[in-house]
């Protein structure tokens, strides 16, 4: 019975051999089908022309009604429907709530207000804190023994008397604003170096709140001390907000939000504004043939463009361009209101910024990952050429 069954192993009709190399030629050739699958969407996915085509599709479908929806009875959209209704009656109710929460901005504003005023005077050398206002409390975490701290506040004084006989006695905090221009990335990113010689001068930004009973908004104003730029001792950028459901789309309702903004005019010194400058370009005549100098004023870079921003027009439609410029100045201004103004100290000695920074932590930590699965994949990719991604001669990115 053995050597039987042997032979069956080892011997198979011709017919049935020629079923299993079918087989095997299936079977390989789903393989390859796959492979080529996979290599032409890959391919596909890194054509910028059909990742724009799918993008588009996909905004399309944003906001679509599903397939779900319209299978239902028409008696359970009906229902649906009222829902609806009272989600829209909820949007109001969440509008008054917003307008009650304007109301408490403002109350407490007015609280707030004697401490930024006594801190807007140490800044500006107009009051000197006593040394009990000036005592700050280490950190318990330190867990220092008396005598160690008793040593590093000796040897912490002696060098601010050392430091203090090497120059002049400071006025105030010098460029405590300009200061807490440059740690923030929103601001830093519109100043310029001809700004700060201006924003040296600044000594204070203040924010108040629409009168009750008046439409919401809120206003920046930024003090200066007299200055050889402009004459204006405040400059202002007033921002009006809206708390109310739109009734095109009610849904969309998240809170208020700014409809429009208005600067000031700044009564620049002559030859001082920043916010232009002068050009020379050289023309030659078509027929004589000679050369004349044009000298030509256009706009320049500058933080004091900020108060004078794009004009909304009544219809309320912007081109592509003035809604990206409003909407930056939106984000700085509520960033100014919300963040900078009450926390301005902690923006100026950087611990605020810290703490913002640690917000994204997790985020950058999830990109890192996954560019690292991207670049571990393309490496375990056999048909991955490493050549194809390096970056051209710099002839060619010249070009």
């Amino acid at each position: 019975m053995a050597d039987i069954d042997n032979k069956d192993q080892t011997e198979m009709d011709p017919a049935d051999m020629e079923d299993v190399e079918d087989v095997e030629e299936e079977e390989t050739g789903e393989d390859e089908n796959s492979k080529a699958a996979r290599q032409l969407t890959v391919q596909m996915m890194q054509n910028p022309q059909i990742l724009a085509a799918l993008q588009e599709r996909l905004d399309g479908l944003n906001g679509s009604p599903s397939g779900y929806m319209e299978s239902l009875p028409k008696v359970v959209k009906r229902r649906v429907n009222a829902l609806k209704n009272l989600q829209v009656k909820c949007a109001h109710i969440e509008a008054k709530f917003y307008e009650e929460v304007h109301e408490l901005e403002r109350k407490y504003a007015a609280l707030y207000q004697p401490l930024f005023d006594k801190r807007s005077e140490i800044v500006t050398s107009a009051y000197e804190p006593t040394d009990e206002e000036c005592e700050w409390k280490a950190d318990e975490e330190a867990e220092l023994t008396v005598s160690k701290q008793d040593e590093m506040k000796e040897k912490a004084k002696l060098e601010e008397e050392k430091k203090d006989e090497e120059k002049e006695d400071p006025k105030g905090i010098p460029e405590f604003w300009l200061t807490v221009f440059k740690n923030v990335d929103l601001l830093s990113d519109m100043l310029q170096e001809h700004d700060e010689p201006i924003l040296k001068h600044l000594q204070d930004i203040k924010v108040k709140f629409s009168d009750p009973g008046q439409p919401m908004s809120f206003t920046l104003e930024f003090h200066f001390e007299p200055n050889e730029f402009f004459t204006n001792t405040v400059l202002t950028k007033t921002y009006k907000m809206r708390s109310e459901p739109d009734e095109t789309d009610p849904f969309s309702f998240d809170g208020p939000e700014i409809m429009s903004c208005t600067g000031c005019t700044i009564d620049w010194t002559k030859g001082k504004n920043v916010t232009l400058k002068t050009i020379k370009k050289k023309q030659k005549h078509k027929g004589r043939g000679t050369v004349r100098t044009v000298t030509k004023t256009i706009p320049n870079d500058s933080f004091f463009n900020f108060f004078t921003p794009p004009e909304v027009p009544e219809n309320g439609e912007l081109d592509e361009d003035s809604e990206a410029v409003l909407a930056a100045d939106f984000e700085i201004g509520h960033f100014i209101r919300e963040r900078i103004v009450p926390r301005a100290v902690l923006y100026f000695t950087g611990e605020a910024i810290e703490d913002d920074d640690d917000d994204y932590d997790e985020e950058g930590e999830e990109a890192d990952d996954e560019e690292g699965e991207e670049e571990a994949d393309e490496e375990n990719d056999p048909d991955y050429d490493p050549k194809k991604d390096a970056a051209p001669p710099a002839e060619c990115r010249q070009q």
